[in-house]
């Protein structure tokens, strides 16, 4: 299959990313990931042994794209929810707390 990664043309196959990655050490995998053979290996990782290119000179989406249309399974990392900010008068009303029962 060809495709383009850091604006080259490559030629990939199936056999070929396994046959490259063959012997190849996971580095411990912070962001995207993919799983050739049984391993998990960092979509920049494995960029980087199929294009000999340095990291910094193609994106983790480019082999991201290349590697599910090869067949590999591709898994992105779970990110939390972002909690909402409260606005100054929430904030406030939340620091002043309920008031208290009345007494009768």
């Amino acid at each position: 299959m060809r495709c383009v990664i850091a604006r080259f043309p490559f030629d990939l196959t199936k056999s070929g990313v396994l046959d490259s990655m063959k012997g190849v050490k996971p580095e411990t995998i912070t962001g995207e990931s993919v799983i050739i053979g049984r391993c998990h290996y960092p979509v920049k990782q494995v960029g980087e042994v199929i294009t000999r290119q340095d990291r910094r000179d193609f994106t983790s989406g480019e082999v991201t794209r290349a590697m599910a249309r090869l067949g590999f399974t591709c898994r992105t990392p779970e990110v939390a929810p972002v909690p909402r900010a409260l606005s100054p008068l929430q904030n406030a009303s939340a620091l002043l707390g309920s008031p208290a029962p009345l007494e009768p």
